[in-house]
């Protein structure tokens, strides 16, 4: 009966199109399913479970609440609801509030998703916006090198199911993908992570002409170098039956002479066009002109913006939670796009005006009221304003993100308050580790799951050992410590009664031998691995597969690696393994 009623779950709300059995695992309560999907072959299984944040190290208080219970946090987070399955009852009152012009709006998507490539179905999405019923269910991301860190995918696809879930239900809805194009920290997606041939962390850079001044990354080219970082990230990955696909998948959308934004999108439009995803570059001029009433209130009411903003902060931090962003008292909302294109944080000044950076500008609150109005181009919102100008763009009925994206909403909740916008509900995105067939095996053999990873190398080493590698030298040192003890504790006995002063110096003495016993115990841990040196590389390239960098995987490695393993079939497995009502850390036997 169980079973049925999961079925009957997924059929009305998306869960999964692909055939779900849950399973329990042997003497533990961890619920498994197996997916079943399509592969050159015929079909490969699938097998997924979930992992609570809470186990995951280094996750912050107020994301840990959120997850487990954002109701609680209804203060920083308004329209805060429990599961995916309420979201539909916001949209009277986002299609109500949406002001921006639909035409205005599709004819700039239209424009831009043609120009990178779009699919048929993301077109009759767009198509589907102009109607006055229909929503949008967004995510977004910077414009990475060959598409950035795995969550990039993540995101994307978790937007794509929910909106699934909407239209299974009746409702018009599209998913839309923001590309973070304004922003101008360009070190942050110049590079990306994959696993080459030999399973070793290989980077992949490109730092075209310009890359480092100041210019928002969408109005950053791709020069010749593309082709030399092309070249390297092909000469590390190993070759297989899809390594010619994917090689002509890149190199036809990261091409020299192209935008590095629209080298992103166009990436973006052949892994999931087939979903109609809808790409939006907040740099064109007429998202810019239809975002200037919210750019001029948002100036006009700054000070009582960063007022707010700092007030929500001291609480956040009272509460023991922490402020995502740094609010100063001479903050200010939106950025200075100079006529180089260059994009320049502005600052209020002791006289009370506003000065860029460099101090190359200074204008006051009214003139700059007056230029978003009459030039729009010139501005572009910072971090704690960019939700609700997405938002007043598009009629967001959810938006996807990550953890810390989680931390900008409850500080950026008061931004909508103060200008009288709908505070948009945010759902974290489906997170995953993708534990391959070698790396499956290798856990197994040593009874390790991915969160025994987290203690570190060193830290598992012990039991790697003594449980698998070497029992026998292990039961020594544990006979020769009781041994010891057993020995000096007859000899503290005797101390005692003669000199109490004598037994202390014993004790102290004690913790010396058990230090150095200890201390043999590990250099006895790390000969016994370095001497069977297979597994030593098989533990080492599990690491490094599963947790690069010490990070959950989906940081830092990008897609490519997976796209050469397995093909584009690796987007459609990782769109049937999502399930909207698991809030916990997904991770997917291959």
């Amino acid at each position: 009966m169980a079973r049925r009623s999961h079925l009957f779950f997924c059929f009305l709300f998306g869960t999964s199109r692909g055939k779900i059995y849950n399973l329990y695992k042997l003497g533990a309560k961890k619920v498994k399913q197996e997916i079943v999907c399509p592969c050159p072959s015929g079909t490969v299984v699938l097998q997924t479970e979930s992992l609570p944040f809470s186990e995951i190290p280094n996750q912050s208080k107020l994301f840990i609440e959120y997850q487990s219970n954002p109701l609680s946090l209804k203060r920083y987070y308004p329209s805060a609801v429990e599961s995916h399955t309420q979201i539909s009852a916001r949209i009277p009152e986002v299609l109500a509030n949406h002001k921006a012009d639909r035409n205005v709006l599709c004819d700039a998507l239209t424009e831009m998703n043609v120009k990178c490539g779009a699919s048929e179905k993301t077109l009759e999405n767009i198509e589907l916006l102009r109607q006055n019923d229909c929503v949008a269910v967004v995510t977004g991301q910077q414009a990475g090198l060959f598409s950035g860190p795995l969550y990039t995918i993540y995101k994307a696809l978790s937007a794509i199911k929910l909106t699934e879930c909407l239209r299974k239900r009746g409702f018009n809805a599209v998913p839309v993908f923001w590309i973070a194009t304004e922003d101008h920290d360009f070190e942050e997606v110049s590079k990306t992570f994959f696993l080459n041939g030999k399973g070793a962390l290989a980077e992949a850079k490109n730092e075209p002409k310009r890359c480092y001044e100041n210019l928002p990354v969408g109005y950053i080219k791709l020069d010749d170098s593309i082709k030399q970082t092309i070249e390297n990230l092909f000469d590390e990955l190993p070759n297989t039956e899809f390594t010619e696909e994917l090689r002509l998948l890149i190199e036809e959308t990261w091409q020299s002479q192209t935008y590095y934004g629209d080298a992103f999108a166009r990436l973006l439009n052949k892994l999931f066009g087939a979903y109609g995803l809808i790409i939006l570059c907040p740099l064109d001029d007429r998202l810019k002109r239809l975002a200037a009433p919210i750019y001029k209130e948002a100036i006009e009411k700054s000070e009582e913006i960063v007022t707010a903003l700092r007030r929500r902060s001291e609480e956040l931090q009272e509460k023991g939670y922490h402020a995502q962003v740094l609010i100063g008292e001479d903050y200010f909302p939106l950025f200075w796009q100079a006529k180089d294109h260059t994009r320049n944080s502005m600052k209020k000044s002791s006289a009370g005006t506003f000065k860029t950076k460099d101090e190359a500008g200074e204008f006051t609150l009214k003139e700059l009221a007056e230029i978003a109005e009459t030039d729009p181009s010139r501005f572009s919102p910072s971090v704690v304003l960019r939700s609700v100008v997405q938002d007043y763009l598009l009629p967001t009925v959810c938006y996807f993100g990550g953890a810390a994206e989680i931390a900008y909403f409850a500080q950026s909740g008061e931004v909508y308050r103060i200008l009288n916008r709908p505070a948009t509900t945010i759902f974290h995105r489906q997170s995953f580790t993708i534990v391959e067939p070698k790396h499956a095996r290798t856990l197994n053999k040593y009874d390790l799951e991915l969160k025994d990873l987290f203690a570190g190398f060193e830290n598992i080493l012990p039991q790697i050992v003594e449980q698998h590698l070497n029992r026998e030298t292990a039961l020594k040192f544990v006979e020769a410590e009781e041994k010891i003890n057993i020995e000096l504790n007859k000899l503290d006995q005797s101390l005692v009664n003669i000199e109490p002063t004598l037994a202390e110096n014993l004790a102290n003495r004690r913790r010396k031998i058990l230090y150095h016993i200890s201390a043999l115990r590990n250099k006895f841990h790390h000969a016994q691995i370095l001497k069977d040196e297979t597994i030593n590389r098989r533990l080492e390239t599990a690491f490094t597969a599963l947790l690069p960098h010490k990070h959950l995987q989906e940081r830092t490695l990008n897609v490519t690696g997976f796209l050469d393993h397995y093909g584009l079939y690796f987007i459609e497995w990782i769109y049937e393994a999502i399930d909207l009502e698991d809030k916990g850390h997904r991770v997917i036997y291959l």
